[in-house]
């Protein structure tokens, strides 16, 4: 059973690759017929609008997949680095499940550091490794991982980490991974809708100009005041 199990997830692999390969090569053909479809089925308005936001959709995924393919990868090499300077046991296995990890963004690192942690303890209990992986922790969750998932994204930390919880409490592990990604498309529907509303309105869309002391009169104009120090 066993073997079986192997060789048809082989056969799987295999064919999927072969399906990737021929779907990467018709790209251009089966973007052409969608967009053709979505033409003929809305109207020119809504149909440029769903075209804008799935090309936008497609950015951000991508970026974001990208960065945390690039986050993880230097995460993995700077664990690799610092245990075979430190000389620690299992220093391939390690790396690699602090790297696979890390995909999660924000929690992964610790979900990570804790397999590697007992791993490592039960050949050699050697207390300076925690601190090794916390210090890299620290790196990534401060340093790396923010910079590349607001680049990518678009989104600040906070909804990042609120994407990450809500994403996890819904759909698991799963949520978690693709949860930033999927709130950073809503919040881009949702902040080119107030956009449109606000210009049409010919009030200004950027948020530092409603400060404490700002507001609209009776006559729809933005009154914008600097707020008064103390």
């Amino acid at each position: 059973v066993g073997v079986i199990n192997v060789v048809s997830e082989i056969m799987n692999v295999l064919i999927g690759f072969i399906v990737s390969v021929y779907v990467l090569f018709s790209k251009e053909l089966f973007s052409g017929q969608c967009k053709k479809i979505v033409y003929a089925l809305m109207k020119p308005d809504h149909a440029n609008m769903t075209l804008h936001i799935t090309k936008k959709s497609n950015e951000i995924f991508g970026g974001f997949i990208i960065g945390k393919i690039i986050d993880s990868a230097i995460i993995g090499v700077l664990c690799f680095i610092a245990l075979s300077i430190m000389k620690m046991p299992y220093t391939l296995i390690v790396s690699v499940i602090v790297g696979v990890t890390n995909v999660i963004p924000f929690f992964g690192p610790y979900i990570g550091a804790i397999p590697s942690t007992i791993l490592i303890m039960i050949a050699e209990p050697i207390q300076g490794l925690y601190f090794v992986i916390l210090i890299l922790q620290q790196i990534d969750g401060n340093i790396i991982g923010p910079k590349i998932l607001g680049d990518s994204t678009g989104l600040s930390a906070f909804w990042v980490v609120f994407s990450i919880l809500l994403g996890g409490g819904l759909f698991g592990f799963v949520g978690m991974i693709m949860g930033v990604p999927t709130f950073a498309v809503l919040y881009y529907i949702a902040q080119m809708f107030i956009n449109q509303k606000l210009e049409r309105k010919k009030l200004p869309t950027s948020s530092e100009r409603y400060g404490s002391e700002s507001y609209v009169n009776d006559e729809g104009e933005f009154i914008e005041c600097e707020e008064k120090g103390e």
